[in-house]
């Protein structure tokens, strides 16, 4: 028996309750679809990140199935020992061609993307510029970081161009880091603006495309593409379990940026590689968005509807441009 009843931990979850906080998970009792079961009663979803439908994909899954008869239902090592299939370089590539950048890394999720690549960038002397509203992945990799971390008003280019110009001489290597779709209010990062200033001070431009990823682009290449800035934006963050519909995320960038994180990124050193059932689905769900720009017009056009509807109605839908 344990010596110790970690009652403090009690304490807390009762503070929790106290404030209203303290919550119970939502158990499905069907796959993730556009309906699904939730205490037994078929009802409409509209919290999941499912957003083309690919979780229930007939080619995904038929894909997922050839992997684990190909390959088996786990890679057996990290990828630096024994466990880089070539199918983990095959997906790296189709991403990296996807993405039009030099090349990418795969990931467990997009949480250890960054986590794995924010640290490895950055170090003592570094200055990591934020927006205040980005992802909690994005808040714990610069507390992983040795860098200092200075925070901007949200999507306010005046504000981050007055961040930049009080740290432009204090640092070596100064990054500015934003997501592309934010994901509590759905608006879209001034990724020109920002890009604007970043060459104009000497910063890396880091972007988070967890819900750009399949949605922005014209085929769902992100939020770099659908402002015409592939090669402009030094690091995309990507997840494959979003609108990809599987599991896991990427670094895409510059190659000399994917070797150093082949060799620093910590998450990627340390943790098994990707199963081959979620990288044989992965990309299948490239060469579907591939083919056609079929499913993002019809995603776009419901997204459409159901705002035009919801504001009709009286709903405030706030500053959500997706």
């Amino acid at each position: 028996m344990s010596v110790h009843d970690l009652d403090f931990i009690t304490e807390k979850l009762n503070e929790l309750k106290d404030q209203g906080v303290y919550r119970k998970l939502t158990v499905l009792g069907s796959a993730s679809g556009p309906r699904c079961v939730i205490n037994g009663k078929t009802v409409i979803n509209l919290s999941s990140n499912n957003y083309l439908g690919f979780a229930n994909h007939p080619r995904m899954k038929k894909a997922a199935i050839k992997g684990i008869e190909d390959w088996g239902v786990g890679a057996g090592a990290v990828r630096t020992i024994i466990g880089n299939m070539s199918i983990h370089e095959q997906l790296e590539e189709k991403l990296a061609k996807f993405k039009h950048v030099e090349a990418v890394l795969t990931f467990q999720s997009g949480f250890t993307a960054n986590a794995g690549c924010i640290p490895a960038v950055t170090d003592k002397g570094d200055v990591i510029i934020t927006d205040e509203l980005n992802h909690a992945s994005i808040i714990d990799g610069c507390r992983l970081s040795k860098a200092d971390v200075v925070r901007f008003k949200h999507s306010d280019m005046e504000d981050l161009e007055r961040v930049i110009l009080e740290v432009k001489d204090k640092y070596k290597t100064k990054m500015i880091i934003t997501d592309g779709v934010f994901s509590m209010d759905g608006d879209i990062a001034k990724l020109p603006e920002i890009v604007e200033l970043a060459e104009k001070y000497g910063c890396i431009t880091y972007g988070d495309d967890a819900h750009s990823s399949g949605v922005l682009g014209s085929n769902g290449q992100g939020s770099a593409h659908h402002f015409g800035l592939s090669d402009r934006v030094d690091i995309q963050i990507g997840t494959l379990s979003k609108a990809i519909g599987v599991v896991g995320g990427y670094v895409a960038g510059r190659r000399n940026l994917i070797e150093w994180l082949n060799h620093r990124g910590r998450p990627f050193l340390f943790s098994t590689a990707l199963p081959p059932a979620v990288v044989m689905a992965c990309m299948e769900a490239i060469d579907i968005l591939s083919e056609s720009t079929e499913l993002t017009d019809k995603l776009w056009d419901n997204a459409k509807y159901l705002k035009a509807g919801l504001d009709n109605l009286g709903f405030n839908t706030g500053n959500s441009e997706t």
